[in-house]
């Protein structure tokens, strides 16, 4: 099958990841995919976004801002346009972003059934993390571009429940959690080697992977670790972030900044090694629609994961049996849970183990997904008609 990936993405982060992974499992699979989208994405250094678009959020007035979003549809649509031309592929996936319907009008010009990937509900999103000044064209372009695909494919049964209730029928929707890469982890983690190799060999390790934000409240670990009598346990962040600074001096007011140890960035082939050094895995919050992809390298590694006790988190782990969940509503939850573990190396051992086979039992990779998007995609050219559509456009001048 010839697949057209079609995205807006121009940071490289943990949604450049998500767009690697999935197309990588699909090149696995023996499909053809081509890339329709900024290609400066591809081109930086891991944890970096675009300079250009860096500099117009800072610069211009938030509407003119999203203008420029929504009028670059009508240039991507030319792009888009030149490359079903080019490679007349069989179906589009979308990467859904908002302001952006050049993919819609795409389907409906050449006749090209279109998947539409949905990570968040972007207009209650943005709304709240910074504001939309055009809220009616936000909303409209969202509906839209929901409405108008021929298959949303999404990450949890939490948010496909919130994309119903935007009028788009429920059979429309596949939800295909996040998972991990096979390759990048070994059919038996070495947590003693991965600790050595940190320079860690005597500690028991609390770790956390990413981009650590003020969300986060990874002070709290901070906290936890003074408390502590075991002064043997490390914080290990495996990531950078906006807390950095903060973190660092209340680790040297609670006097335990030799404890809190930061990597920085690491690339996607390091981070593995790194995770396979946590006895306790840390998952301290996420948005209430999120299918979090440390979530998933956590399990891979066998590590005992303390996460927050919500709807989306309980559709892959459960508490007791591979994992501890705390309410994010009470004050000392979450302290206590890590504390738990700490103290209860058979508790550890059994939850991580149990988190592995789950994993492999519900196969919550990216190559399985792939296989999902590939049936939908199948289902959905044989119901359009692959002979109806490239008569559409197969001869036509694309412009």
């Amino acid at each position: 099958m010839k697949i057209l990936y079609h995205h807006r993405i121009s940071s490289r982060d943990g949604q450049y990841v998500h767009i690697d992974e999935l197309t990588t499992a699909l090149r696995h699979s023996g499909h053809e995919v081509i890339m329709a989208g900024p290609r400066v994405a591809g081109e930086q250094e891991f944890g970096s976004e675009s300079r250009l678009v860096a500099v117009l959020k800072r610069h211009l007035p938030k509407a003119i801002y999203e203008l420029l979003e929504f009028f670059y549809s009508f240039i991507d649509f030319r792009y888009l346009s030149r490359a079903i031309g080019r490679h007349r592929p069989d179906i589009i996936y979308e990467r859904y972003n908002l302001f952006w319907l050049s993919g819609i009008w795409a389907k409906r010009r050449y006749g090209i059934p279109l998947i539409s990937e949905v990570n968040a509900p972007l207009f209650d999103e943005r709304s709240r993390y910074g504001g939309i000044a055009l809220k009616r064209l936000a909303r409209f372009t969202e509906r839209a571009s929901w409405r108008g695909a021929d298959c949303i494919a999404t990450v949890t049964d939490v948010l496909a429940e919130r994309i119903a209730r935007e009028g788009v029928p429920r059979e429309k929707i596949v939800v295909t959690p996040n998972g991990v890469n096979r390759s990048r982890f070994p059919a038996q983690s070495d947590r003693a080697t991965a600790k050595r190799h940190l320079g860690l060999d005597d500690s028991l390790v609390i770790g956390f992977t990413g981009f650590a934000r003020e969300w986060h409240g990874l002070e709290r670990v901070i906290e936890v670790l003074a408390a502590l009598s075991d002064k043997n346990v490390v914080f290990l962040l495996v990531g950078d972030g906006d807390v950095r600074t903060g973190l660092e001096r209340l680790a040297e007011i609670r006097g335990v900044r030799n404890r809190l140890r930061i990597t920085g960035i690491k690339p996607r082939d390091q981070v593995a090694t790194c995770v396979q050094a946590f006895d306790i895995a840390l998952q301290p919050a996420v948005v209430d629609y999120a299918s979090p992809l440390k979530l998933f390298e956590y399990m891979a590694c066998g590590a005992a994961i303390v996460a927050p006790d919500k709807a989306n988190i309980r559709e892959v782990i459960s508490h007791e049996h591979n994992a501890l969940l705390f309410d994010p509503a009470a004050a000392d939850s979450f302290r206590l849970a890590v504390e738990r573990l700490c103290h209860d190396p058979a508790l550890r051992s059994r939850l991580g183990a149990a988190a592995r086979r789950t994993l492999d039992e519900r196969d919550l990779t990216w190559d399985r997904n792939a296989r999902t998007v590939v049936a939908r995609a199948r289902y959905l050219v044989a119901r359009t008609g692959s002979e109806a559509a490239r008569a559409k456009w197969g001869d036509s001048n694309v412009c």
